[in-house]
């Protein structure tokens, strides 16, 4: 007896073994399991579940996306991004990373870190990137193919002015600006960043017109000045041309931190423009939205129509 139980110990160890290792698997091969297929290109529950949790998290109003809200906007990705491909079609993986890393920044973090922020919340980073590719993609392809429709002149911003009763010379801005760059070196301690702030506050106490100003800051160690650099006001976001209103010409903007140290901007030229303003490129920028969105919707209403979508 004692030897037919070393005989089946081995035996009860593997069964348990398989049994322990495929309650492991569960989980993944679940996850792996294939639940619709569009024109060719697997849709997994893992696919699912991630794109829900994006959807909501990317939702204005926070509202819970549903299974089948995923999955539909999914397929939508899928057959853009085939229908694209046989036009020639396709965003490079660089594209993607650079359009990644941009959001980071938006967010004032690296994108090591929003990678993280996302994976706390159940999200992948490469979830966020296949959205964003079939995004972009989509947007070449529409963009390629209704181009001539989807342009706005000067005549359609005109009209719509007058339609609203608005006047059509809202006045913008084109400014001139010199960047400044007080250089804080990476892995700076507080007491170094500390010092480098009250560094950038003398010298925007001290900066009283361009001439002497930028001679000023060109002479300070760990200060760069680059080339003057010319924007309008409609091509600015909001925050910085709130902020280039309220100051005067001949003076030094407040510091913001970069990757490179705090940044700050010398206002050496202000003139008016009627030319495009803010409220005219926002009314153009408006227009367009409407237009692509019309596109959009009716070329993809096309292409499932046309799709070959198999529910597993």
């Amino acid at each position: 007896m004692a030897g037919m139980n070393v005989k089946r110990r081995p035996l009860r160890n593997f069964i348990a073994s398989a049994i322990i290792a495929a309650s492991l698997l569960a989980p993944a091969m679940a996850s792996a399991q294939v639940v619709v297929i569009a024109n060719g290109s697997p849709i997994t529950e893992l696919d699912i579940r991630q794109r829900a949790k994006l959807m909501t998290l990317s939702s204005k109003t926070k509202t819970t996306a549903t299974r089948e809200q995923a999955i539909q906007e999914l397929i939508d990705d899928r057959l853009k991004i085939a229908k694209a491909r046989s036009y020639g079609l396709e965003v490079t993986d660089a594209d993607v990373d650079a359009a990644f890393n941009t959001m980071a920044t938006r967010q004032r973090i690296s994108p090591q870190q929003f990678a993280q922020v996302l994976d706390n919340g159940g999200i992948s980073a490469n979830a966020v990137k296949a959205r964003l590719r079939a995004e972009m993609t989509w947007s070449q392809l529409v963009r390629g193919r209704y181009g001539s429709s989807l342009q706005v002149g000067d005549a359609d911003v005109a009209n719509v002015l007058r339609s609203s009763n608005q006047s059509e010379n809202t006045v913008g801005y084109v400014y001139t600006l010199y960047p400044v760059t007080i250089i804080v070196p990476n892995g700076s301690s507080p007491a170094v960043i500390d010092g480098k702030r009250q560094m950038a506050e003398n010298l925007r106490g001290r900066f009283q017109s361009c001439k002497a100003g930028l001679a000023l800051a060109r002479a300070l160690r760990d200060v760069a000045v680059r080339e003057p650099v010319t924007k309008s006001s409609a091509d600015l976001p909001e925050p910085f041309r709130d902020l280039l209103a309220k100051l005067e010409v001949g003076r030094l903007s407040s510091p913001d931190v970069t990757p490179q140290g705090l940044q700050m901007f010398a206002l050496c030229d202000k003139k008016e423009t009627t030319a495009e303003s803010p409220a005219k490129r926002e009314l153009r920028e408006k227009i367009f939205t409407s237009r692509f969105e019309a596109e959009s919707k009716k070329y993809l209403e096309e292409i499932r129509r046309q799709a070959m979508i198999e529910y597993k």
